[in-house]
């Protein structure tokens, strides 16, 4: 039986590293890449104009589309490492997300990229990296 490794991924180029870490050093791996919405962090990352949201509806679809998107992105990446993974997207806060999969899908090990977000969002949120390190039920990698 292979070893399950969770790797976080929201767009950034550090959780890319990061996936690119878990594909390169543990290519026996079944590899999980992981995306959350936050539905707390996604009003604020709203920017006004012509396709912003206009109610809760539309920025959650928004996220979700997006999440998607980030995700696909993933299978992308790790088909040019001739690795396919499996995908998961949920709704929930990223690192409560993160240390809830790992606890309930038994995974051996998360590689997850030192930071995501920046600027007031980061200084908003705390840090999804450290609160993982903190709460995680296995090992954790993080990837600068």
């Amino acid at each position: 039986m292979s070893e399950t490794v969770l790797v976080p991924v929201d767009g950034s180029p550090q959780s890319a590293d990061a996936l690119d870490h878990a594909l390169e050093k543990l290519p026996d791996a079944d590899i999980v890449a992981l995306t959350a919405v936050d539905p707390i962090a996604a009003g604020y990352s709203t920017a006004p104009g012509p396709d912003a949201a206009g109610y809760p509806g539309e920025w959650i679809e928004q996220a979700h589309e997006r999440a998607d998107t980030i995700l696909d992105d993933s299978v992308e990446r790790a088909a040019e490492h001739d690795h396919e993974i499996d995908t998961v997207r949920v709704t929930d806060r990223p690192a409560r997300a993160i240390v809830d999969y790992a606890d309930e899908e038994d995974v051996d090990h998360i590689v997850i990229g030192s930071h995501g977000r920046t600027g007031v969002t980061r200084v908003l949120l705390g840090s999804v990296a450290e609160k993982v390190v903190r709460r995680a039920p296995c090992p954790v990698t993080v990837v600068r």
